[in-house]
């Protein structure tokens, strides 16, 4: 079990954020939830402790950082719809690349060193 090992999850309120989240507290770790909520849902978070934000928004995530101390960054809340990606680029380029490197340079910063970076749903039929 981890001993007060802390995981900032982003895409907290979407499905796979949510069950990892789950299965972080089952585990013992202590967990901070982080969504935009723009596809995720507040409902599906099972930490106490989630924040409203978007990983492209760098004071607001060096000042959580500074709140909760993470020791690892799971980040979810990348976009992956196929479909939707052809059809609209740019929302991909600036959510998955430009506010990703956000998310990675305001991790480097606060001296973050665990990063896992993770999306499966588009590999579903």
């Amino acid at each position: 079990m981890a001993q007060e090992t802390t995981i900032f999850v982003t895409g907290g309120a979407g499905y796979i954020g949510s069950h990892t989240i789950k299965l972080l507290l089952r585990d013992g770790y202590e967990v901070v939830a982080y969504d935009n909520l723009t596809a995720g849902n507040r409902e599906f978070v099972l930490t106490e402790e989630f924040v409203e934000g978007d990983i492209g928004d760098r004071e607001r995530l060096l000042e959580t950082f500074e709140r909760y101390g993470p020791d690892a960054i799971m980040h979810f809340a990348a976009h992956c719809q196929v479909e939707e990606s052809v059809n609209d680029p740019r929302k991909y380029y600036e959510n998955n690349v430009t506010k990703g490197l956000a998310l990675l340079d305001a991790a480097i910063d606060y001296g973050i060193e665990k990063f896992i970076f993770s999306s499966s749903a588009a590999v579903y039929g």
